[in-house]
């Protein structure tokens, strides 16, 4: 993505400080004293390339969670911070944070076309959309402008505005200048992925990072994907009023989530959008009016004509972009940047944090990551881990989904790889008082369990509040309570939606006393 700002380099000259922490630096060739973890502490070695690279003590490549790796810890180091697009990266400027702007008042409108069913008489009149538009990006653009003037401001960071590439070991060459860090933090994150579509490239298409800057809402939005993204911007433009159609090669949508959640979704979105599910794209065209897609799935070919297309097939770490192969920097064929339990790639000095290791595309993971990469800078000889625990997300759909660990089509091929045992529950809304209030009928909390150690493995609840639902439960594996423990260790508000995991915990419980009998009599 090219930069908002003219292609500069912010710089101030300042005398450089040599912090203590590099005094008894590892020299030139020596070997590196060991922490105790299998693997030497790489302490930063500084060695002079090309007599035109700036030297750095601190390189972060992003400044998406990137930006938080700079605590005043660091106030003595020279620190660059190279950014090639909109300052605070993904999240607070074309992910998370606009789309949940988006998606409240989708709720709201979705929720008032529903009220005559429990004898409310709303109705949905129609949306502002460039009224939301400028009320979203009028709050996150200067969010964002204001960050990067911070950071601009600090003595001792240079913000470089602008594409960067490796041109050697720790060396990047950024807008015609190199630079070298004696650490590098890659966070340059994941981008749109795009397929390979006969006629795509000619037809006009947006991605998540520019559809919510449209001038207008569509009539009629043609989505390629069936992930979380697809799933997103289906609910928020058919709740304003669009017709959705999704084309998906796969026979359901969030075919990533538990086999239940994701036929119980697709089910529920056939009653929503035009689904055009086990397809092939024969051919994407322009047309007058916008675009028509060429495909043929179960039910034939078709041909949809749309006045947008957006294409939300994936993501793809940027770790190509990057040319990481010149700093002899591992990569996987996807572009991701794989790293240690501590954050380090295979190059010494090199870390990377968030979705370019490909580890989690999660923001709240990529967040975690920063913290362990600030204290692993600082403290090379007393490392931590990245959190290996099962990392929860959500969906913000309607019906909203939230899910972590163990799907049960994980458990069953553990099981049938290992001979773990494995029992599975789901409890619908309906039977905790809240649910059977709201006559939720299609709403439920799955959970798998190991019935040896009654620890639960996975948790997946699909219906209202569902993140805030499954984080009642990702506390209680993470602190590795049992089922038992997180069921009869409190107690639960009556008549609260948060009976249903109170419930679905019981059930479980249940059903490791039934394996257990049953094991017995075997």
């Amino acid at each position: 993505m090219s930069s908002p700002y003219p292609a500069c380099r912010t710089r101030k000259r300042r005398p450089r400080p040599r912090p203590a922490a590099f005094e008894g630096a590892t020299a030139p060739g020596a070997v590196a004293p060991s922490n105790g973890k299998g693997r030497g502490a790489w302490q930063p070695v500084r060695v002079s390339t090309a007599p035109s690279a700036e030297q750095y003590d601190l390189i972060i490549v992003g400044s998406g969670s990137g930006n938080s790796v700079i605590g005043p810890e660091m106030d003595g180091w020279r620190i660059a911070m190279v950014e090639r697009g909109v300052f605070g990266g993904t999240c607070l400027n074309r992910g998370c944070i606009p789309t949940k702007m988006l998606v409240y008042p989708a709720d709201l409108a979705e929720q008032a076309r529903h009220g005559e069913r429990l004898g409310v008489h709303t109705s949905f009149d129609g949306a502002d959309w460039q009224s939301m538009v400028h009320r979203i990006f009028g709050r996150i653009d200067p969010i964002a402008e204001g960050g990067r003037n911070y950071r601009v401001g600090l003595a001792n960071v240079d913000v470089y505005e602008g594409g960067a590439h490796f041109v050697g070991d720790r060396e990047l060459e950024v807008l015609g200048t190199r630079i070298r860090g004696e650490r590098v933090v890659l966070a340059a994150g994941a981008r749109s992925f795009i397929p390979d579509v006969p006629g795509l490239v000619d037809a006009p298409f947006h991605t998540s990072d520019s559809i919510m800057r449209i001038a207008h809402r569509p009539e009629h939005l043609v989505i390629i994907g069936g992930g979380f993204i697809a799933a997103e911007f289906a609910h928020i433009f058919q709740a304003f009023g669009s017709q959705v159609t999704i084309i998906n090669r796969s026979h359901h949508l969030l075919r990533a989530e538990d086999h239940d959640i994701s036929s119980r979704f697709t089910e529920l979105a056939a009653e929503r959008f035009d689904l055009a599910l086990g397809a092939h794209i024969e051919h994407v065209r322009r047309t007058d009016t916008g675009i028509s897609v060429e495909l043929t799935c179960d039910g034939g070919s078709r041909t949809i004509e749309g006045d947008v297309l957006l294409v939300a097939a994936g993501r793809r770490p940027n770790g190509d972009q990057l040319r990481v192969e010149a700093a002899g920097i591992e990569m996987h064929e996807d572009g991701a940047v794989p790293v240690d339990r501590y954050g380090r790639t295979s190059a010494p000095g090199v870390w990377a944090l968030g979705d370019i290791n490909g580890r989690h595309q999660l923001k709240h993971m990529a967040n975690g990551e920063a913290k362990v990469v600030r204290h692993n800078l600082l403290h090379p000889d007393a490392l931590r881990e990245y959190d290996s625990r099962p990392a929860p997300h959500a969906v913000f759909s309607s019906p909203q989904i939230g899910a972590v660990g163990l799907t049960e089509e994980q458990a069953l091929h553990r099981s049938q790889q290992t001979g773990q045992p494995y029992c599975a529950i789901i409890q619908h809304y309906g039977s905790a008082a809240y649910g059977w209030a709201m006559e939720d009928t299609t709403s439920f909390c799955k959970l798998i369990g190991d019935p040896l150690t009654r620890a639960v493995l996975g948790a997946h609840v699909i219906g209202p509040q569902a993140s805030l639902l499954v984080q009642l439960l990702v506390q209680g594996m993470h602190l590795g309570n049992t089922a038992d423990e997180m069921a009869v260790g409190q107690v639960w508000i009556h008549p609260a939606l948060g009976e249903v995991v109170e419930q679905a915990l019981l059930s479980l419980m249940d059903a490791f006393d039934a394996w257990s009998e049953a094991d017995r009599q075997r």
